[in-house]
């Protein structure tokens, strides 16, 4: 069998200089018309901005339809569409499993089982919730972790942008990053968190513009369905077009990871890591104006994201089927390329401009999310909490634009980090490796174990993070342990993360003060706040408003999407 040879993860993350598009005034003119609209729906929710609860959560008035757009559009950036196609075309139909089991049980288990606690508990961020099931030293440890990850990630989508538009544009980088980082500046220092949310829900309307047109017209380039599936079995093995195929333990396949590490590492604590505890996901749910609201926000964005692999591993696949040996120094390409490529050979003018304002509305929107997320943290759970307490609420109103703006600086200073990797989903999954799954193991001990300890909080957290470190700086980078590849050593990293973090919390619960039970009530399973309590709105009885049903609904669909890719 057939395994694509990487690319030296010390190279630089550039894309093919022959990617660049013949763009003309029509495109340029769909890029303008969108930029306006940005800018115009920052400065309509500016109106809306008269206290530090609407800056920060949008005054929790939102309806589930639009925090469930804007909770798949946050996801939806341009890292998840140029890192899943590259995911694609150097794994294969693996890529499914990012999705139908490392995305919607836990998307599910986050609106059944854990907004109860976060909307009926009334904090403002995923932190805030820590220092009310543990102590400060968890929450400002989770905080500063949360802080550090924000920039760090919102760093990779402008250096994305940056790459993508040299090469397909051909602006220099510093352009791309300062006109880019200007307009998310702009809108979301105006118009708080509700800006953000409404230009999300805009722009997952226009990255399925972009993204569908690719998907068919890639397809009819190899043939169909059948015509890619025949090519990419004769070039990379049977394994390549099949979601399970070579996946036993021992056995060799294109991912490097056997079921065990996909179902364990990936289905659950990856998965279950970042979509329950990433506050720039949950953020859009506490913005929702009920509980059953905030349920659904997630199960809503579910069902999109059952079928937005085909959007991203379509293309991928063509682009692997398309160039021989693409991804490798031979071909002349970078995984990173399938998307850039097949928009350069494929799309004429008007769709191209369409295109590329989807990208550019993906960056953007993945950065955002980053972004007012970290503004939240940074102002509610760092500054008011442990530097300038007890001020009025307009200060921190103030200061939270102060400090959107410090974090878009920030973002830039970091955003050359990612250039390490030839793929950036594995630059980013190794950080949610780092900082998400350490965090999921302690919210999932002290969500469900009364006795876990104020205590055992920060030291479950430090635990973690340092194992998930330690097992890919040490025993992977150094060659201790042999992990065939990035992504499954992300896999062994994250259940190193979870078990050490657990372990850890368990021990020093036996041995330091547990928090007094009428302090838990609303924050471990099998207690209830007042919060939780509400009763349902008008009309919220109907069928589709019922979270279970929803929620049921998305997984029985998602376990039958992978019947056809199991054979």
């Amino acid at each position: 069998m057939h395994t694509p040879t990487q690319t030296p993860t010390n190279s630089p993350t550039l894309l093919a200089a022959e990617l660049r598009l013949p763009t003309n005034w029509l495109d340029y003119t769909l890029l303008g018309i969108y930029f306006v609209v940005v800018l115009g729906i920052g400065f309509a929710a500016r109106r809306s901005v008269k206290t530090s609860l609407d800056f920060f959560l949008s005054g929790r008035s939102l309806p589930a339809w639009v925090t469930g757009l804007a909770f798949i559009s946050a996801n939806l950036a341009a890292t998840e569409i140029l890192g899943m196609a590259a995911n694609s075309a150097q794994y294969g139909a693996y890529t499914v499993h990012w999705y139908w089991i490392g995305a919607i049980p836990a998307m599910v288990f986050l609106g059944l089982v854990m907004m109860p606690f976060y909307y009926g508990s009334k904090v403002r961020s995923v932190p805030e919730f820590l220092l009310l099931r543990f102590d400060k030293g968890a929450h400002l440890l989770s905080s500063i972790l949360f802080a550090f990850a924000a920039i760090l990630i919102a760093g990779v989508n402008l250096y994305a942008l940056a790459i993508v538009v040299e090469a397909l544009l051909g602006w220099p980088q510093w352009v791309a990053i300062v006109v880019a980082g200007f307009f998310v500046l702009a809108y979301i220092t105006l118009g708080g968190l509700s800006s953000a949310i409404y230009n999300e829900v805009l722009q997952f309307f226009v990255i399925l513009a972009a993204l569908i047109p690719i998907t068919v017209l890639s397809l009819k380039k190899v043939g169909g369905w059948d015509g890619l599936s025949d090519k990419l079995t004769q070039t990379h093995g049977d394994d390549f077009v099949t979601a399970w195929g070579g996946t036993g333990i021992g056995e060799a396949n294109p991912l490097g990871a056997n079921w065990l590490t996909i179902v364990l590492g990936l289905g659950f604590v990856l998965s279950f890591g970042y979509w329950t505890t990433n506050f720039a996901e949950v953020q859009r749910a506490l913005s929702a104006k009920n509980l059953s609201a905030a349920q659904r926000t997630p199960l809503i964005a579910a069902f999109p994201k059952i079928f937005i692999v085909f959007l991203v591993m379509i293309p991928g696949l063509a682009a692997a089927a398309l160039i021989p040996g693409f991804g490798t120094e031979e071909s002349g390409y970078q995984y990173n390329d399938a998307i850039p490529y097949l928009m350069e050979g494929l799309l004429p003018n008007g769709v191209l401009g369409i295109a590329v304002t989807g990208l550019l509305a993906a960056f953007m929107a993945g950065m955002a999310a980053n972004v007012s997320s970290f503004n939240t943290v940074f102002t509610t759970d760092i500054w008011a909490k442990y530097v300038v307490t007890d001020r009025e609420d307009g200060y921190y109103v103030r200061f939270g634009r102060l400090i959107t703006a410090i974090g878009v600086l920030a973002s830039i200073g970091t955003a050359f980090l990612a250039s390490s990797f030839s793929n950036i989903m594995s630059y980013l999954q190794t950080l949610f490796s780092f900082f998400n799954v350490p965090m999921f193991v302690v919210f999932i001990v002290g969500m469900f174990w009364k006795r876990a300890s104020m205590k055992s909080g920060f030291w479950g957290l430090l635990a973690g993070t340092t194992a998930a470190m330690v097992n890919y700086f040490v025993f992977y980078k150094q060659d201790i342990i042999s992990i065939p590849s990035d992504q499954g050593a992300n896999f062994v990293s994250a259940i190193a993360g979870f078990v050490a973090g657990g372990v850890v919390m368990v021990a020093v619960s036996l041995f330091t003060a547990p928090k007094p039970t009428e302090e838990l009530q609303g924050l471990v399973y099998g207690t209830r706040s007042p919060g939780m309590a509400e009763p349902p709105a008008p009309g919220d009885e109907a069928w589709y408003r019922k979270p279970a049903l929803l929620g049921w609904g998305a997984i029985v669909l998602a376990a039958a999407c992978y019947i056809p890719f199991s054979f």
